[in-house]
């Protein structure tokens, strides 16, 4: 849910703060405040052992997913933008069946074909305009960042703890982004505003520091398909909030998709049901 309220309450605080510092901001604030709890466990770290995986996630799941989406997100129009990149519990699915060996159901092929065209007509809205082609590209890189990340994450998820993986991939993720926004913007550009001060203090609580975490701890008990099919609910929840925070309409493409995005999720996440024949079960039972 948080990470549905992040899209409306970004779009609030963007006059008040240039894009790629404000990414660099939250992600450095949500990482302080986990490295705080953190060091009370500092023999999970293994920085020795676990560098390496630190740096990749950190380079694919927060520059590479956050910088990538700033910066594309002013080439294309929003809702075309975000589209695309809820392709990435698409992608994610079909890595994991590709790398991790999970199951690829026609069930959960259908599933996720529908909550991505769900999230195109909820996006329908936003569509109008010129398109780029590097708003595509970087819109598709922004989403194959996410789902590599997430399976990388994954795939080394026995390895590491989960509380200081989400923190050192934010500290260092802060860093580069807040280094990328000093070169790039101005930290003059910066209203600081009660109401600035509180969304950057929700999203790098809420959003950043404890949505990574039960987003990692959630990948590390289940199937990443299963699970990142409930991110196509995120639209969704961008989209009420939007009406509530930004005063926004409720639209009938929103009531359409939000539809469909529940239809896709139930059939992701639906099981086969194995029908025993009754002799069988009589004889199993005797």
């Amino acid at each position: 849910m948080v990470w549905g309220i992040n899209w409306p309450l970004t779009k609030l605080a963007l006059p008040d703060v240039p894009p790629v510092l404000f990414s660099g901001l939250r992600t450095l604030i949500g990482g302080a405040l986990l490295l705080f709890i953190a060091m009370r466990h500092r023999e999970k770290l293994q920085w020795k052992r676990n560098w390496p995986v630190y740096t990749v996630l950190a380079i694919f799941n927060i520059i590479g997913y956050y910088g990538l989406q700033t910066v594309g997100i002013g080439y294309l129009p929003a809702g075309l933008f975000s589209t695309i990149v809820f392709l990435q519990p698409v992608l994610l699915s079909l890595f994991a069946w590709l790398w991790l060996g999970e199951s690829m159901s026609v069930l959960k092929v259908v599933g996720l074909l529908f909550g991505f065209a769900g999230v195109a007509v909820i996006s329908s809205g936003g569509l109008e305009g010129n398109l780029s082609p590097l708003g595509i590209g970087l819109a598709v890189a922004s989403a194959l960042c996410w789902a590599i990340g997430t399976i990388y994450m994954k795939k080394k998820s026995a390895q590491l703890d989960s509380l200081w993986t989400v923190t050192v991939q934010l500290l260092i993720g802060g860093v580069v982004l807040s280094a990328i926004g000093s070169g790039t913007e101005s930290w003059g550009d910066i209203h600081w505003t009660p109401s600035f001060i509180g969304i950057l203090l929700f999203i790098s609580v809420f959003v950043i520091a404890a949505g990574w975490l039960v987003y990692f701890k959630l990948m590390d008990s289940g199937e990443a398909s299963t699970v990142g099919s409930y991110t196509f609910a995120i639209p969704v929840i961008a989209n009420i909030f939007s009406v509530i925070l930004l005063g926004e309409s409720v639209t009938l493409p929103l009531l359409i998709g939000l539809v469909m995005i529940a239809v896709g999720i139930g059939l992701v996440n639906r099981k086969r049901t194995i029908v025993v024949p009754v002799k069988q079960a009589c004889d199993n039972r005797s």
